[in-house]
């Protein structure tokens, strides 16, 4: 009897490299992220992982490697197959980023308006249906000025879930909230992936948050992938960065005096010049 066959990878990032002008931010990055998993992307600031989330979104086109989302390579297929593909991704963005001159109901039904041919009356149904799941019944008539911090993050939620997506990608889901509210949204990210089935994609600086949510953790350091293990293989690594990544250690970073100077004259960098002239923090 034949093996079942092996389901498509939700995220499959294959050596993908970066850049910004000269200066390379990825280096050589490559994971998988398995259906129904909680993957958390974390690291220091400047470490490459906004960059990192805007290539899994379609928003910048690697130097050289592939992204493949949902089975797709987001980099090759053509217009109308990316926006089908991005009908089966839900985006949790930090700051919520939810239209004030509507409402919350409105901010939610609007992904249906705009890529379904659902009747108004389906639209409400499905945008009350997601507040319910949120927490957040009720409030659809609400302007998004007359929230709180973690009612915002909430109703972010319900906007990214609205269309059913395969595929979740949260940016710094508890940025900003205090620890008993971030706690809530840490609580709804695992409600979502067991009732809906998805994977979910995080990428976050919160330890507490990441040690609770995820299936496995990807460390970026410098634009590489210092790290991926599961929680237990992140908390026992032996690498001294790592251990100071989770201790909130500091580095001290080699000088190279040379470079130093010419960075104060403004001279252009040689190879070799990328080291921080000052104390660098993970």
């Amino acid at each position: 009897m034949d093996a079942a066959p092996k389901p498509v990878a939700s995220v499959e990032v294959r050596g993908v490299n970066s850049h910004y002008g000269s200066r390379q931010i990825l280096k050589n990055v490559s994971l998988t992220v398995e259906p129904g998993e909680i993957f958390v992307i974390m690291g220091g600031s400047g470490s490459g992982k906004t960059t990192l989330l805007n290539h899994l979104l379609g928003l910048l086109t690697p130097s050289s490697g592939t992204v493949r989302i949902l089975g797709k390579d987001i980099n090759t297929i053509d217009r109308m197959e990316k926006q089908q593909l991005r009908t089966r991704m839900g985006v949790a963005f930090q700051s919520g980023a939810l239209f004030s001159s509507m409402s919350v109901g409105d901010n939610i039904a609007l992904p249906l308006r705009e890529h379904t041919g659902l009747d108004e009356t389906t639209i409400g149904i499905v945008t009350r249906l997601k507040l319910e799941v949120v927490s957040l019944a009720g409030f659809e008539d609400l302007m998004p000025a007359e929230l709180s911090g973690g009612m915002i993050k909430r109703a972010a939620f319900a906007r990214a879930i609205v269309m059913d997506p395969k595929l979740l990608f949260c940016d710094e889901p508890s940025a900003g909230l205090d620890p008993v509210v971030a706690a809530s949204i840490d609580d709804l990210i695992l409600r979502l992936r067991d009732a809906m089935g998805m994977s979910v994609v995080v990428v976050t600086h919160d330890l507490d948050s990441a040690f609770k949510i995820a299936d496995r953790i990807c460390v970026l350091d410098k634009g590489e992938v210092l790290a991926l293990d599961t929680v237990e293989g992140i908390r026992a690594s032996t690498s001294e960065r790592i251990q100071n990544l989770l201790n909130r250690r500091t580095e001290e970073a080699e000088i190279d005096p040379d470079a130093y100077l010419r960075r104060l004259l403004g001279e252009k960098a040689k190879d070799g010049d990328d080291e921080p002239p000052m104390r660098e923090r993970l």
